[in-house]
């Protein structure tokens, strides 16, 4: 399983616009791609940066294949459509995940 992972960090004053944006807008658009079966979307509790909160956004592809189709296809447009709409009020950075082994606890 492979986690494609957009870790941005978003200024104080456009962070619930942005919050709203992703949750209705760029979420929905990236899981339309059908390139994914999950998407999580988890603030980060430490390491923040002064005046902006850290959000992690994780989608998990349903295979290597699909998440190489997505970044050939779509990932393009629709990180532009995100840099265009919030421009110098974010910074981002990808990374991708392969989960080895998966633990659970057992009570």
């Amino acid at each position: 399983m492979i986690i494609y992972n957009v870790t941005v960090s978003i200024d104080n004053s456009i962070e619930q616009e942005w919050l709203s944006w992703m949750r209705t807008k760029h979420i929905p658009d990236v899981m339309s791609t059908e390139a994914f079966r999950e998407c999580k979307l988890s603030r980060l509790l430490t390491g923040e940066e002064q005046g902006g909160k850290a959000y992690s956004v994780m989608y998990v592809a349903f295979s290597r294949e699909h998440l190489d189709q997505y970044q050939k296809e779509h990932a393009h447009k629709l990180q532009e459509e995100h840099s265009r709409k919030y421009q110098g009020k974010f910074a981002a950075f990808r990374t991708e995940l392969k989960i080895v082994e998966e633990f659970y606890h057992e009570g």
